[in-house]
């Protein structure tokens, strides 16, 4: 211990020492950067493959029951005459519904929130489809109780499914949000110990320059544009992949959570309008300032105001702070937003058609009233199908654009871990050879 004491304070001792720190900060900075680097290139991957699909599929779940219960009414509605497209597009819905539901509960991971939902929204659709089933039966041979049947079914999947399948989508969104935040956090442990690095090699040549007046050590200057180069790729890397996140989110996946909630209570807003006709005022409203109005109306408007605001007005432009209005001002370019434009024009239309379908039902003549509402030419069914439609157009947009921007952000970390490695050895190996230079010198 004491031939080492005594070795370390001379010239070649303290080279030595030099040469170690020196290889074990550059091969320190390497080894963080890949680490980080490849946690966030992960986190990244799964914005794009796992958490923003899993929330899209939750966001189909949603819609598809929404859809199946307004479809069932409008089926319902048209009596022993139901057109089989209804009961075809009825079917799929809940087809649809129970494949994600399947999808999802293979995938969901450790989220035990998520599988509580999961589970009662597997348990809770074959009761609502049995009572479906019951108030077709019913309704088919003109029996009132199949109207009973039916408005249940609404209540079920008013209170039971659609706030699961909203809570599963939450829950998805949330960890979308997760994986979003861990792919653009900052590689900060990275940077300091590459600092420090350039920092040491920075000092260790300034030392060399003072005590051999020489400007320049070969080895030591590879080391140092070795970890320049890690340094600004980290950098630059880091800065184009949360540029990319950052604009998937904006461009993409913010624009879609207002366009799905918005397709969501445009179909129960549909399905409310068809149970208004179904139910005729057996079920209003117990209390609050609604008290005594038809349920379904008060729902439909509801729905309605969320869409573009303005407590019912069937005219002018959306609310900005409406589902409708927050998606124009989310949609960035043209494509964006011109399927938007068209939903608030169907919108619009829809409204007056269904004002002119209330007043025709308050006067008495339910046919008429039925026709305006489901019938083929004029309808507010029409209205719905055109802002179903593009809804659908803009959702299928923005899918693009979130798909677009978020490969991109993931491409730029693409190479960065293994490009990291290497530079960390071949400036390991340039900082103790050009230690090594000087320490021959002694020899």
């Amino acid at each position: 211990m004491d031939r080492l004491r005594a070795a370390a304070v001379t010239e070649p001792g303290r080279l030595r020492s030099i040469g170690a720190v020196l290889a074990v900060l550059i091969l320190a900075f390497g080894t963080v950067t890949a680490w980080q680097v490849s946690e966030r290139a992960s986190s990244a991957d799964a914005v794009v493959h796992r958490s923003q699909p899993l929330s899209a599929d939750a966001a189909r779940i949603y819609r598809s029951l929404a859809d199946a219960d307004a479809t069932a009414a409008g089926g319902f509605l048209a009596g022993a005459k139901e057109p089989r497209e209804v009961r075809v597009r009825y079917e799929r819905d809940i087809r649809t519904a129970s494949t994600r539901l399947a999808k999802a509960a293979a995938n969901t991971g450790g989220s035990a929130a998520g599988r509580e939902q999961i589970t009662r929204l597997g348990e809770r659709l074959p009761v609502y489809t049995g009572l479906v089933e019951a108030a077709r039966a019913n309704n088919r041979q003109g029996l009132p109780l199949g109207g009973a049947y039916l408005r249940y079914a609404n209540d079920t999947m008013a209170r039971e499914l659609l706030p699961a399948a909203r809570e599963l989508y939450d829950i998805e969104s949330a960890r979308l949000d997760q994986d979003y935040t861990e792919a653009k956090a900052g590689p900060w442990a990275a940077v300091a110990i590459g600092v420090a690095a350039l920092g040491a090699l920075g000092w260790a040549q300034w030392r060399h320059r003072v005590r051999t007046n020489r400007v320049f050590n070969q080895g030591l200057l590879v080391a140092t544009g070795c970890c320049t180069a890690m340094m600004l790729w980290l950098a630059v890397a880091h800065g184009m992949a949360r540029a990319g996140l950052n604009e998937s989110n904006d461009r993409g996946a913010a624009s879609l959570r207002v366009l799905n909630q918005a397709r969501i209570d445009t179909l129960r807003a549909r399905g409310a309008e068809n149970l208004t006709l179904v139910a005729r005022g057996a079920d209003v409203v117990t209390e609050g300032p609604d008290q005594g109005r038809d349920a379904y109306e008060v729902l439909f408007q509801e729905q309605l105001d969320e869409l573009v605001g303005g407590s019912g007005r069937a005219e002018g432009p959306a609310a900005p702070d409406s589902l409708l209005g927050r998606a124009a001002a989310l949609a960035d370019d043209e494509a964006g937003r011109t399927p938007v434009a068209e939903a608030l024009r169907g919108v619009r239309e829809w409204q007056q058609r269904h004002r002119t379908a209330r007043e025709t039902d308050d006067k008495g003549d339910y046919d008429k009233a039925l026709k305006t509402v489901i019938g083929k030419e004029g309808s507010t069914g029409e209205s719905f199908d055109r802002v179903d439609t593009a809804l659908s157009r803009a959702l299928a947009h923005e899918q693009r654009e979130f798909r677009s921007a978020a490969d991109d952000g993931r491409a730029a970390f693409t190479g960065l871990a293994v490009g990291a490695g290497v530079l960390a050895v071949l400036g390991a190996a340039g900082a103790v050879l050009g230690i090594g230079r000087r320490l021959a010198e002694y020899r």
